[in-house]
């Protein structure tokens, strides 16, 4: 870090989406401030997949790999530090830390991800990114053809169920309850052989994150190998809504082609815009937000007196 509080661009989150927008700023020689608290939701996932020149490499490797070629580029400063507020000011933003500094800069960009909600199952979030897996395409070929359990219901089973069945005919949908699947769309399941189950699931039997089994409220058990869920989340950073910018009907920051919210000079880039959730597209999102904001203040530039 340096004792510079002033700068063109600061971006909350420092992880794939909002290093990618600092090296596209910093090769644009803007001066920058990355802060992140080093907290990645997939920060247990231990391989990563479906990212050329990276597929199978750990999280934490890549994303360190890309700090590294960031900070390369002497106009990118990096902070380890809780981003905990921020108030639009006269000359652009302010945004204050956790740790009390404060810091000023004319363009802010979130790159803050999400927070998953982790189901109230005992061993669910221990298995969270391990084995129980959000993406297909990020790990479905690693559990291609072994026994998997979607947890879902409603439209969101029967959605996974015709997904999954893409990597695995050995599939089985659990309600956790009473299944709220309509007479149709359990018909379409069961004529593909899938299986619904509605029981109630207190927890799961694993090791290190691996499942093994599903353990239900009366007792039984089911073994499988694999999992499939996406559970509720919430933005992992409230300040773009504190400074006024409009989430969609998903609980996502609203942003237009370029990665611009509804807040003038406040771009947002990453797992927080956008359903997808993956590094490639976090990645291609931040390169845009990057360009976006330099394009931007070039314009601005070259118009003053």
């Amino acid at each position: 870090m340096t004792d510079n509080k002033n700068f063109d661009v600061i971006i909350v989150g420092g992880s794939y989406a909002g290093l990618s927008a600092a090296m596209s700023l910093g090769r644009a020689l803007r001066n920058v401030l990355v802060i992140d608290s080093g907290l990645p939701c997939n920060r247990q996932t231990p391989h990563s997949h479906n990212f050329i020149t990276q597929d199978g490499e750990k999280p934490g490797v890549i994303a360190e790999k890309a700090k590294k070629q960031v900070l390369q580029y002497d106009t990118v400063k990096f902070l380890t530090d809780l981003a905990v507020n921020g108030k639009k000011t006269d000359k652009g933003f302010e945004i204050s830390t956790q740790s009390g500094q404060l810091f000023s800069a004319k363009k802010l960009v979130f790159a803050t991800g999400l927070k998953d909600i982790m189901l109230n199952i005992d061993g669910f979030s221990e298995c969270w990114g391990i084995s129980v897996l959000h993406c297909p395409y990020c790990h479905g070929y690693e559990v291609k053809n072994q026994k998997t359990g979607i947890f879902a219901n409603g439209y969101g089973a029967f959605h996974l169920a015709r997904l999954i069945r893409n990597w695995t005919k050995d599939l089985t949908i659990f309600t956790n309850g009473k299944s709220e699947l309509t007479a149709e769309q359990t018909d379409e399941i069961k004529r593909h052989n899938i299986s619904i189950v509605e029981k109630e699931i207190t927890s799961l039997k694993h090791k290190d994150g691996v499942v093994e089994e599903i353990i239900f409220a009366d007792n039984s058990t089911f073994e499988l190998k694999a999992i499939y869920s996406r559970p509720p989340f919430e933005q992992h950073c409230k300040i773009p809504e504190l400074l006024g910018c409009e989430l969609t009907e998903q609980g996502l920051v609203k942003i237009d082609a370029l990665q611009k919210t509804t807040v003038d000079n406040i771009f947002a880039c990453g797992d927080n815009t956008n359903p997808l959730r993956s590094v490639p597209y976090a990645v291609s999102a931040g390169s845009i937000a990057g360009v976006a904001i330099n394009n931007a203040m070039t314009e601005e530039e070259f118009l003053e007196k």
